[in-house]
C-alpha cells in the first residue's frame, strides 16, 4: 500500500511540473466565439489618449486574459507615431469592473522625469460599437487573398473616456487600427516569388499550407490566399544582396507569457535571425520581435497587436569570403511596419538556432518554436 501510495505522489508530483500550455488562437473567429475572449481582444490594441482635442499621449493596452491587462502609455504618441526609444513611458495594470475599466499606473520609465505619485488610479467607461461589415468578404486580419492584404482592418470603434476632476481635465481614449505602408506590397517586375499562396514549390519537404476556404467560384484564384505555417525552410537564393518583402501574423495567446507569445523568426540566409514574437507591448529587447538576438535590439518596438498581418522589409548583403575566411561582415537593414528598426546593421556572427556563416546560396528559414505564426506575401528582388 505504501508503494501505491508514493507511486501515486510521485505521478501527482510530475504532472504539476509540467508546463501548462496556452490556448492558441490563429484567427478572429475563434475569438469570436467566446463571450469573454471576444471582450478582452476587443479592448486589446492601440489607442490615442487625447485632452482637450489634442492627441497628447499613445496607449497600448495589452490583454492577459480574464478581463486583466497590462497597459504602456508612451507621452507623445505611439511608437513610430509622436513616441521614440528613451521618451518617457507610464506602466501599469487594468482589469475590467462591469462597464468601466480600471487602471493602476505602478511605474514609469524614461529620460523624463514625470511628476506622478508612485500610484494611481483612475476608472474609465468603456464603449464599444461595432463596424459595419464590409462588402467583399473577410478583411486583411484574417488571412486573406493579396487584394484582401491592401484593405485595412477595422475592427470594433471602441473609446474610454475617464472623468475630469477639480483643475484635472478628462482624457478622451480612442482606438487605433494601424497598417503597415507596405503590406500587399506586390513583387516587383524581376523579382523572385517565394510564396504567394498558392504552392510549396520553393520550399523544402516539411513546408506546411494554412488552406483557406475558398469564398466561392470566381471570387479569387484557388488557393491565393493559403497562408504557410512557421517550421518551413525555403530552396536556396542567389548568394548576393538582395531585397526581401515578407509578411506575418501572430496568434493570440493572452494566457502565455514571455518567449512562449507566439515565438517564431525569419532566419536570413539562415544565418541572422530576426526575431518573431508577439512583443505588442513590451520594451524592445534583442529577444523580442525585431530583435537580432546577442547582436541588437530594434530601435523601437513597431510590434501591431497578434491578429494583425503585419511586415518586415529587409535589405540584405551577405557576408564576404577569401580563400574560406570571412573579410566582410554581413549587413542588414530591417523595416518593421514600416519604420525602420535596423540601419545597415553588421553581423559579426551568426545568430543561436540555425546555421553557421559560410560562403554559399541560402535561403530563408521561417523557425518553428511550437507556435502557429503564419507567413505569407514572400518575395525577393535581387540587387
Amino acid at each position: 500500500m505504501k508503494r501505491i501510495v508514493c507511486f501515486l505522489l510521485v505521478v501527482a508530483a510530475a504532472l504539476l511540473a509540467m508546463p501548462v500550455f496556452a490556448q492558441e488562437y490563429t484567427n478572429r473567429r475563434e475569438v469570436m466565439q467566446d463571450e469573454a475572449l471576444r471582450q478582452d481582444f476587443n479592448l486589446q490594441g492601440e489607442y490615442h489618449i487625447i485632452v482637450a482635442g489634442e492627441k497628447v499621449a499613445g496607449l497600448h493596452l495589452i490583454a492577459d486574459g480574464g478581463g486583466k491587462f497590462r497597459f504602456v502609455v508612451y507621452i507623445g504618441g505611439l511608437p513610430g507615431d509622436g513616441w521614440r526609444a528613451g521618451d518617457a513611458r507610464l506602466l501599469g495594470t487594468a482589469k475590467v469592473e462591469g462597464e468601466e475599466l480600471l487602471f493602476t499606473v505602478t511605474e514609469q520609465s524614461g529620460t523624463q522625469d514625470l511628476p506622478i505619485p508612485d500610484k494611481i488610479e483612475a476608472k474609465g467607461k468603456i464603449t464599444i460599437e461595432q463596424p459595419q461589415r464590409p462588402e467583399g468578404g473577410q478583411g486583411a486580419g484574417q488571412g486573406g487573398g493579396q487584394g484582401a492584404a491592401r484593405r485595412a482592418f477595422r475592427g470594433p470603434s471602441v473609446k474610454i473616456e475617464i472623468g475630469g476632476k477639480g483643475d484635472i481635465p478628462g482624457l478622451f481614449i480612442e482606438k487605433q487600427y494601424r497598417t503597415s505602408p507596405t503590406l500587399g506590397e506586390q513583387p516587383p517586375e524581376g523579382a523572385v516569388v517565394i510564396f504567394d499562396g498558392t504552392n510549396l514549390d520553393n520550399f523544402m519537404p516539411g513546408a506546411k499550407m494554412n488552406e483557406m476556404p475558398q469564398t466561392g467560384q470566381g471570387q479569387r484564384p484557388a488557393g491565393r490566399g493559403n497562408t504557410l505555417w512557421a517550421e518551413a525552410a525555403s530552396k536556396p537564393f542567389e548568394n548576393k544582396p538582395y531585397k526581401m518583402h515578407i509578411e506575418f501574423m501572430l496568434s493570440y495567446m493572452p494566457q502565455a507569457k514571455g518567449q512562449a507569445r507566439s515565438n517564431s523568426g525569419v532566419y536570413i540566409g539562415e544565418m541572422y535571425e530576426c526575431q518573431v514574437l508577439d512583443s505588442f507591448g513590451l520594451e524592445g529587447k534583442d529577444n523580442e520581435c525585431g530583435g537580432f538576438y546577442q547582436a541588437s535590439k530594434p530601435k523601437v518596438n513597431m510590434c501591431f497587436p497578434p491578429l494583425t498581418w503585419q511586415t518586415y522589409d529587409i535589405d540584405y548583403t551577405p557576408p564576404k569570403f577569401e580563400d574560406g575566411k570571412k573579410t566582410a561582415n554581413a549587413k542588414i537593414s530591417v523595416k518593421h511596419n514600416g519604420v525602420v528598426i535596423h540601419d545597415n546593421l553588421e553581423m559579426a556572427k551568426e545568430t543561436p538556432g540555425r546555421k553557421k556563416e559560410a560562403d554559399e546560396p541560402r535561403g530563408v528559414y521561417l523557425q518553428g518554436h511550437g507556435n502557429k505564426v503564419q507567413y505569407r506575401n514572400i518575395w525577393i528582388q535581387y540587387k
